[in-house]
């Protein structure tokens, strides 16, 4: 029995869609690739703003043109009076981290066929990255009430998941070769809030739910560990620490939004800009390797010139290393829909343009002062002539690329030394000083 799957959205929604095809396999079920093949198709949906929506919406469409038996889940799953209405011949429609619920579904059209076998399931289950990295999440949910945002709506309040659980399933990736675990959730640094840093146990020993004795406790597994989705709580600093003891890869994903007091008042986040400048300063005190990285919105409602300025004086003192922008979508559900001074489309995009050649700028500039310098990177692809990796700067499909000439056989996950020769706006290029043989 072949299924059909299409995963959308963001590394949160990667990890809902590996637990889904895992237990597919672990009941007998096969992965098709296309869609004559497939006797149905699961599309996990993104919901979060409205591009994302039009993309989930037309994914959903060409897969009922094309195979006709279709499962929804994920965010916009969530939306099931839009999803129903706008498709009333779906299967069904389920929310995110709805593995019971789908699997519901597709035994109600697709009983399994026979018991499962245990060799049917990869060791660390099936993964939709390359074997070498993984996504780990360990929170669902979030507790904050961006005014932008509708997650809190999708997915729920932030729930925890037991540190023992965590690190069990860390084990098993890397004892199934995963070399790099990237920690997800939609609000990382929260970890263990909602329970009170509850105690629970792994291997016999005593552990609070909280970040930074989950992060020790991951370090001792010996593969690169990189935190995303990092919310600027005050014990932030405390990560940097960690960063700076080699506990954890020195990449802060801090999304910070804007720069403007007022703009960010009304974005419902932390509005002291000036004190922000401050910690970003004290983080690369603690930790001179640390690579920043952020995402921030331009044409927010309310979003004057005057504010915008004040957000490219912010990025241009902040010299972040990687940023990612985006113009500011009126997505149903959102309370910022309701403020006053709705920026025209127009101007949104022209700002967004503006923003990001500043920022252009100010990641070649930083990228110019690497050449020379040796670092260790992790290998993601080979080809005849070239060799793609990664460093400790460099996250996986959102960062930039290390470009190797091809001087030597190396394998996909391994670790090299290079020595970077030249650079762009958003690689780097480098030749190999010698391989870890790791």
């Amino acid at each position: 029995m072949n299924i059909g799957f299409i995963s959308l959205g963001c590394p949160k929604a990667t990890v809902d869609s590996e637990r889904i095809l895992t237990q597919l396999r672990a009941e007998g079920y096969a992965i098709s690739p296309n869609y004559n093949d497939a006797e149905l198709v699961v599309v996990n949906t993104c919901g979060f703003i409205n591009e994302a929506i039009e993309e989930s919406l037309e994914v959903i469409g060409e897969a009922l043109a094309e195979n006709g038996k279709v499962i929804v889940t994920g965010c916009l799953g969530a939306r099931g009076d839009l999803v129903k209405k706008t498709f009333p011949e779906l299967l069904a429609v389920t929310g995110p981290n709805s593995v019971d619920e789908v699997m519901t579904a597709i035994h109600t059209e697709l009983p399994p066929e026979h018991d499962p076998y245990i060799d049917l399931v990869p060791p660390g289950g099936i993964k939709l990255t390359p074997r070498h990295y993984a996504y780990l999440k360990i929170a669902e949910g979030c507790n904050q009430k961006c005014s932008f945002c509708i997650i809190p709506s999708l997915r729920g309040r932030l729930v925890s998941r037991p540190i023992g659980d965590i690190l069990d399933e860390a084990e098993k990736l890397v004892s199934a070769g995963v070399r790099e675990l990237l920690i997800v959730s939609q609000d990382t640094a929260a970890y263990g809030v909602d329970t009170k840093y509850r105690l629970d146990f792994w291997q016999g020993k005593p552990l609070k739910t909280r970040i930074t004795e989950l992060v020790r406790n991951l370090a001792t597994l010996g593969v690169w560990l990189r935190l995303h989705y990092i919310y600027p709580y005050p014990h932030v600093d405390k990560l940097v620490e960690l960063m700076a003891d080699g506990l954890v890869l020195p990449y802060l994903d801090v999304p910070l939004q804007h720069g403007s007091p007022k703009i960010l008042k009304a974005m419902r986040r932390p509005a002291n800009s000036e004190n922000m400048l401050a910690r970003i300063a004290n983080w690369r005190k603690i930790c001179p390797d640390i690579t920043l990285r952020s995402t921030f919105i331009v044409g927010f409602p309310g979003e004057t010139e005057q504010e915008f300025e004040t957000l490219l004086d912010f990025i241009q003192q902040a010299r972040l290393d990687r940023v990612g922008a985006f113009a500011y979508s009126a997505v149903e559900g959102a309370t910022a829909n309701e403020l006053a001074g709705a920026i025209p489309e127009q101007i949104k995009q022209e700002r967004l343009t503006r923003f990001m050649e500043i920022q252009s700028q100010i990641s070649a500039e930083k990228l110019q002062q690497k050449i020379g310098q040796k670092i260790t990177v992790i290998v993601d692809e080979i080809t005849d002539t070239e060799i793609y990796a990664r460093s400790a700067a460099e996250a996986p499909e959102i960062d930039g690329l290390i470009i190797i000439e091809k001087t030597m056989d190396l394998a996909i996950g391994s670790l090299v030394d290079v020595r970077i020769t030249d650079a762009d706006e958003h690689d780097l290029y480098s030749k190999i000083e010698n391989s870890l043989n790791r």
